[in-house]
């Protein structure tokens, strides 16, 4: 066996100590993505969950975005997405999210980059994918935060500020957005 100090807190399969199949304590380190029980062969894989986001402008070269109401980050901007349901293609979860945190309808989507990410969650490091797409609401869509926004804001392309942006994999999108599309604005 390797050692890859899954055991220690930096790694996050050093969080799970029991088989989740059997319950055996005899859950030990089986490569740097997996852990195996020793007792009934379950092998248990820590992937990446799935999150997505939305980079909307409007034609007034504004990008919406919306202000967190809890934490992490709570106060910070973000783009309006979230993470993938069970059985949901990431297309459906990012409409969905839009039309959760804004109540608007998506009228068009456009897949533009995925980005890794840590997301903090109750005391726990969430590694994410977070998949970025460029989108367009439908038009006379009437704008209401909802859900986890507290604030929804279209600023200038020009005035965005990426830092103001907390969640690493949505500041990289959006600086990765502006540097591509700072020519067309």
């Amino acid at each position: 066996m390797i050692n890859l100090k899954i055991e220690e807190m930096e790694h996050p399969l050093g969080l799970f100590g029991f088989c989740p199949r059997c319950g055996s304590s005899r859950f030990v380190e089986n490569d740097t993505k997996s852990k195996k029980c020793m007792d009934c062969e379950f092998v248990f894989y820590l992937n990446a969950a799935t999150a997505v986001a939305a980079i909307i402008v409007n034609d007034r070269r504004e990008m919406l975005l919306c202000r967190r109401r809890y934490n992490p980050y709570k106060g910070s901007l973000a783009l309006p997405g979230g993470f993938v349901d069970l059985n949901e293609s990431a297309e459906n979860a990012v409409r969905r999210e839009i039309h959760e945190e804004t109540g608007a309808e998506t009228e068009t989507i456009q897949y533009f980059d995925s980005f890794p990410n840590i997301y903090p969650y109750s005391g726990f490091e969430v590694r994410t994918l977070d998949m970025i797409f460029i989108c367009s609401l439908k038009k006379n869509s009437v704008l209401v935060p909802n859900d986890d926004v507290s604030e929804i804001i279209f600023i200038p392309i020009e005035e965005i500020k990426p830092e103001d942006i907390k969640l690493s994999s949505i500041q990289k999108a959006v600086k990765k957005w502006l540097m591509i599309n700072s020519d067309k604005y």
